[in-house]
């Protein structure tokens, strides 16, 4: 039996563990399971899962993508330049590599939607699901800047900052927070929706809802929409990729 999994924290909602599941299934896939380790603390990765033999990967979500990585013997360069990971492979040796295959899914599904006047972009939010967003919109020569509720080396601006102005100069905005999850459907991040229109792309990570209140009033205002269900099918398929070559 080969075993795959889930790292994260409170993660009873989570997409993969179906996702691969049906896959197995249909691509009759046999003796492979994946299952969810919900930890309270990312230290118990090291004191209970590497201690399991059968385990061969892992996925990693929300809140562990940075603070696992003093745990694996080796980076692969684009998750070292992300300085984050959700993907790790087990060697035969024994061995932790991490990789990220977010930046990848996010990359595959937000370049259909682009078009020539898509030059910058707001990230909402600092975690490690923002770092792999970066990557990717540098990657597509789109200038970033992050916005998070406090003053930071890191965040430009704060959501007390955001004017009509300046939303007008980014014309593609990505929710790499978690408001607006279910249960939490009412709540959403605070930018000035009024200044959007059909130019705008609003990307959320999210997929539980499939259409958030983010999501819901930029469709309002005529922008784009688009949630992290896609995302999270191309990441995993690029997970199984790495696991199995």
């Amino acid at each position: 039996m080969r075993r795959f999994g889930l790292i994260g924290k409170d993660i009873s909602y989570s997409f993969s563990k179906n996702y691969f599941k049906n896959k197995f299934e249909i691509e009759s896939i046999e003796n492979t399971s994946y299952e969810n380790f919900d930890l309270e603390n990312i230290i118990l990765f090291q004191e209970k899962l590497k201690q399991e033999k059968d385990i061969k990967g892992f996925n990693v979500t929300i809140p562990y993508k940075e603070s696992i990585m003093p745990f694996i013997d080796k980076l692969n360069k684009t998750a070292k330049a992300i300085g984050a990971v959700n993907t790790i492979k087990i060697t035969k040796k024994g061995n932790y590599v991490g990789y990220n295959t977010d930046y990848y899914g996010f990359k595959k599904s937000l370049k259909p939607l682009l078009k020539a006047h898509h030059k910058k972009a707001l990230i909402l939010g600092t975690g490690g699901a923002s770092k792999a967003i970066a990557y990717a919109l540098k990657t597509l020569d789109i200038e970033y800047c992050f916005v998070s509720r406090t003053a930071s080396e890191r965040a430009k601006f704060t959501y007390n900052d955001l004017t009509d102005t300046i939303i007008n100069s980014y014309q593609i905005i990505i929710n790499c927070t978690p408001l607006g999850t279910f249960p939490n459907v009412d709540v959403c991040p605070n930018i000035p929706y009024q200044a959007l229109n059909e130019k705008y792309i609003l990307f959320d990570l999210i997929y539980n809802p499939s259409e958030t209140k983010f999501l819901r009033l930029g469709r309002q205002n005529k922008a784009s929409i688009i949630n992290g269900e896609k995302m999270l099918e191309l990441q995993a398929e690029k997970s199984w990729q790495i696991w199995n070559k």
